[in-house]
């Protein structure tokens, strides 16, 4: 009897808001850094209102990882090649 080999699929986040184990575990997931690098360029303060379960916090620690210089948990992202890392 042959084994059958599952092809890797990617994950959906369910449940997670921890970037970074979103990147090492290949879920998918939906590059928002273009905003967030617009965000960082043109503004000063924001107010984070939005319904629960909307992402508020993986916001957050996607923003505390970039600016904590994680550069391989960016790579392929649209911030990476404009970060000084």
């Amino acid at each position: 009897m042959r084994a059958s080999v599952q092809p890797k699929t990617n994950r959906l986040r369910i449940g997670i808001e921890i970037f970074s184990r979103l990147r090492e575990n290949g879920c998918y997931l939906v590059d928002k850094t273009p905003l967030i690098r617009q965000m960082i360029e043109e503004g000063d303060f924001y107010f984070l209102s939005c319904p629960r379960r909307f992402g508020k916090s993986l916001l957050v620690d996607t923003l505390q990882e970039l600016f904590e210089g994680n550069e391989t948990l960016f790579q392929g992202l649209d911030i990476h090649p404009h970060w000084d890392w």
